[in-house]
């Protein structure tokens, strides 16, 4: 794997890119600093707080989306949920997909097995051509992303997002069939 990119290094993938993105989650839990004012927010039934990076996410999606071009992302979510991801599901999750970002949801029941089909790793995948892999430590901090141009890691993500997509359930659909979730997310409106 080669080094870690810079945050703007990162960002401007995204600049570049023509038709398509997507993003493997994995992780049950993330701790992103520019999310804990939200998460606090989300714990103490307080309103959702400012965040200009969501702000920057949400028009960049919109861009994207007025264009043309497509952002998925599927998370692969055990069951039962984390209070991270009740958070994410029902706070983070609504702008995107209003926004026009198609995510969708593999739900893992207690004590089933993960996908066998999908890694247990974090990626973005940029026009079925680019694959960059998220590092983050055990605490879900994440540590850096870094380009991966092997040609059959690429081919290999590309497989694995295919699969991911026909086993991921649309949000909205798997929010409608979990009450606790409808109902953070009429609090959080």
């Amino acid at each position: 794997m080669s080094r870690f990119l810079s945050p703007q290094e990162f960002r401007s993938v995204f600049d570049r890119y023509a038709c398509s993105v997507f993003r493997l989650e994995t992780l049950q839990h993330y701790a992103e600093p520019d999310e804990q004012a939200a998460l606090a927010a989300f714990r103490s039934g307080r309103p959702i707080p400012p965040d200009p990076d969501k702000q920057e996410w949400l028009a960049m999606v919109r861009a994207a989306v007025d264009t043309g071009r497509r952002i998925q992302r599927v998370h692969v979510v055990r069951e039962p949920l984390t209070e991270y991801l009740r958070y994410e599901l029902t706070w983070s999750y609504p702008p995107n997909v209003a926004c026009g970002e198609d995510i969708r949801i593999i739900p893992v029941g207690p004590g089933a097995p993960w996908p066998p089909v999908l890694p247990r790793h974090d990626f973005w995948l940029f026009d079925a051509s680019a694959l960059y892999l998220q590092q983050y430590d055990e605490d879900g901090t994440w540590i850096g992303v870094a380009h991966d141009p092997d040609p059959s890691h690429i081919i290999t993500a590309c497989q694995q997002r295919e699969a991911a997509l026909s086993l991921g359930r649309p949000w909205h659909d798997y929010v409608r069939t979990h009450p606790q979730l409808t109902d953070a997310r009429q609090h959080a409106s």
